[in-house]
């Protein structure tokens, strides 16, 4: 690698010669890191141009280096960063600056502390990996995915790669969005009614922003989606949690004073219920009767390989009171972070301006790409695949829990890709994950789900989503072993 001319800047207050200042200049560069042995330095013409002093000012300069082993002379190849150069120090060694601020004055809003979920970022060296909603590089389709890439970046989507949208979205992927994604759901909606969000979580967030005030009442599962939770909190709403049961959220236990209601029918979080046809006219219902309004995370709906998925909240709405969050993030990759929002023009205008002072709007190549995805069918295909797999992994799995006497706590029948277990009464499944990590295996605790102070300890989930089938009954046997040994 060559080092740029355009790091040399002479100091004009240096004490000393010019030929002594450049020998600084570049010492220090390889003594503080940013020049690193084997690096190719400028030519001595270049070098002197740029600065505007004498070939041989610089010529000097570089002997000297030469001389006490800094740099090495390679023919007519030029000067390199010597592999006998002086090393950095460690950056622990380094002398760091006096903060003087007092951080806890300061800091006028606290964003730490919530119930964001967390997991190893070497989660897939484990060989037993249970955790939640990560890709599985043997499922996704990366050749099409990389030829989409390729094409965004062609020069017939140009503007679409390089343009600023203001507050505005991809019109393919808003288009495929309308005709596909949503119909299939049974939601019919216009331009208007869409807004592309930076995944599932960032539409969550838009949505309390806009309707949520520190007077008004927001209602949610418990246990829930954690992140939902650190959101409303930061809305300085009202909360009211709502245990589910195994139909998912109950609609006569919602207080009459509610105006938000958070809710995942298709597959509650985390427990994988699946709210059956008639509690969801219920909710419709009680929700007309208070007046209030609906938002429905659409959760997995596109992993309901066991039955048909049901219909969404949104497809029977009448009132325009259900906001519909749907994403591309789990089905696709969640690194993808693509996501969107139904619902009235007049959310919509105010989640799109809002969305326009935070973060613009998503980057143009990743929307361009996921168009090219979804609308040249590779999406599907990766969906029919993915469920063929889910469902195969699921069979080994609930054998594989049942042949060790493991409890699942939840009964749903639609699919997903987890499983909401419970552990024996007194478990501390966070101390549990803690001794599966030693043995190679990662579960999810279930406590950061759960509100209050007092959270039940003995939950957890199980998921199949990046776990090769052949190692899900050593990994469960692992597994009921910890829970034997207590």
């Amino acid at each position: 690698m060559a080092i740029s001319v355009d790091t040399f800047f002479l100091n004009p207050h240096f004490q000393g010669t010019l030929q002594s200042q450049i020998q600084q200049i570049i010492a220090e560069a390889i003594l503080s890191g940013r020049f690193r042995q084997g690096e190719k330095l400028p030519s001595t013409r270049k070098l002197a141009t740029h600065l505007g002093i004498s070939r041989i000012t610089v010529t000097l300069a570089y002997t000297e280096l030469l001389a006490n082993d800094y740099l090495t002379s390679r023919g007519r190849s030029g000067y390199f960063v010597s592999e006998n150069a002086p090393e950095p120090p460690s950056f622990n060694a380094l002398r760091q600056a006096e903060d003087v601020v007092d951080w806890s004055r300061a800091i006028g809003s606290r964003f730490t502390g919530g119930n964001a979920m967390s997991k190893p970022l070497n989660w897939s060296k484990y060989r037993y990996n249970f955790i939640y909603g990560q890709s599985d590089p043997a499922i996704f389709d990366h050749a099409n995915w990389r030829l989409c890439a390729l094409q965004a970046l062609g020069q017939k989507d140009f503007f679409a790669l390089t343009s600023d949208y203001y507050e505005h979205d991809d019109e393919r992927l808003v288009e495929f969005i309308l005709r596909h994604s949503l119909t299939r759901r049974g939601i019919l909606a216009r331009p208007e009614n869409v807004l592309i969000t930076l995944g599932a979580q960032n539409a969550l967030w838009l949505t309390a922003q806009v309707l949520l005030t520190q007077r008004r009442t927001a209602v949610i599962e418990d246990p829930c989606y954690p992140a939902l939770r650190d959101i409303l909190s930061q809305s300085r709403c009202h909360v009211v949690p709502l245990p589910v049961d195994q139909d998912g959220l109950p609609p006569e236990t919602i207080p009459p004073h509610s105006d938000v209601i958070f809710t995942t029918p298709s597959h509650q979080c985390p427990t994988t219920a699946t709210m059956p046809m008639g509690r969801r006219e219920a909710l419709l219902e009680r929700a007309r009767d208070i007046d209030a309004l609906i938002v429905e995370d659409d959760y997995e709906f596109e992993m309901s390989f066991l039955k048909s998925p049901s219909p969404s909240l949104k497809s029977l709405d009448e009132d325009g009171r259900v906001i519909y969050v749907g994403s591309f993030s789990k089905s696709v990759f969640p690194g993808l972070r693509l996501g969107y929002l139904v619902g009235s023009e007049s959310f919509i205008r105010e989640a799109r301006a809002l969305r326009s002072l935070i973060l613009r709007h998503p980057p143009g190549h990743t929307m361009r790409t996921a168009a090219y995805f979804l609308g040249l069918g590779h999406y599907d295909a990766l969906i029919r695949r993915t469920r063929n797999e889910f469902s195969a992994r699921r069979d080994v799995m609930q054998t594989a829990i049942a042949n060790h006497g493991l409890h699942i706590a939840s009964h749903e029948t639609h699919g997903g890709s987890s499983f909401w277990m419970q552990a024996p009464r007194g478990t501390d499944t966070e101390a549990l994950a803690a001794k599966l990590m030693e043995k190679n295996v990662l579960i999810e605790p279930g406590r950061p789900f759960f509100h209050g102070r007092t959270r039940p300890r003995e939950f957890y989930r199980l998921a199949y989503s990046s776990i090769n089938t052949n190692r899900i009954p050593e990994g469960i046997e692992l597994i009921a072993q910890a829970l034997k040994e207590g």
